[in-house]
């Protein structure tokens, strides 16, 4: 049984800053790339960034200058800062991971941390 659980949602004034975390745990031989996705109400879960093994990020076009994602594959954890919040960025985010458990190579999510912004 893996588990991926996320922290460090609130409320934001536009043009603040949150950062987010994320830490799996459970069966895991080894992580191969953990992402970040969000969902905003009435609107379809999309991808937000992703952080390889080997330390390789890309981001979303919307995120991209405002939103670093970092962690340490190796102990399972991920981190995305975000600044230069904006309304638009209100959203469930929720962290995705692509590993190799005890029996095979499966994704795995998180039970999602809100992020709200306020103009």
């Amino acid at each position: 049984q893996v588990q991926l659980v996320e922290s460090g949602g609130g409320l934001v004034q536009a043009g603040g800053s949150l950062r987010l975390s994320c830490a799996a745990s459970g069966n895991i031989v080894r992580v191969n790339t953990m992402s970040w996705y969000r969902q905003a109400p009435g609107k379809q879960r999309e991808l937000v960034g992703t952080i390889t093994s080997v330390g390789t990020t890309n981001y979303v076009d919307v995120v991209k200058g405002r939103f670093t994602i970092s962690g340490d594959l190796a102990n399972n954890t991920v981190f995305l800062q975000m600044n230069n919040l904006k309304p638009d960025d209100t959203a469930v985010y929720y962290c995705n991971s692509y590993l190799l458990d005890d029996i095979r190579y499966n994704i795995y999510w998180g039970q999602g941390t809100q992020v709200t912004v306020s103009s």
